[in-house]
């Protein structure tokens, strides 16, 4: 089976993790409901590498905010797809989406879709 993954890297303000984990939590459920096979949401830990570009660097963090890295994997492109037009149709979802306190900045995510080129 070709699997498909969308990626995210998002800055967040450390101080806004707690509400960013209850967004996450909920957007993981809708996501796994409708038919995603994972949802992964991580948080930097070890970020401030001096050989490399961090995430830090790449997502533009300021030094009061850390970087979410995740991703969610599905069967296929078309199956993202289909469960991407099914989860942007969730009442669940739109609510959280209008929400006007949100932990994070939507214009500073960066977000892409990947095809699997190794799976070990």
């Amino acid at each position: 089976m070709e699997k498909y993954v969308d990626g995210y890297v998002i800055p967040v303000a450390k101080n806004s993790l707690d509400e960013y984990k209850k967004i996450a939590e909920l957007a993981g459920s809708i996501w796994k409901e409708h038919g995603a096979l994972e949802y992964i949401e991580c948080v930097g830990d070890d970020l401030d590498q001096a050989e490399f570009v961090s995430f830090k660097q790449a997502a533009g963090a300021a030094d009061d905010e850390t970087v979410i890295f995740s991703w969610i994997v599905f069967e296929s492109k078309a199956h993202r797809d289909q469960v991407n037009q099914a989860v942007m149709a969730d009442s669940r979802l739109e609510e959280m989406m209008k929400s006007s306190s949100q932990p994070f900045d939507c214009k500073r995510m960066a977000y892409g879709g990947f095809k699997v080129l190794v799976n070990a």
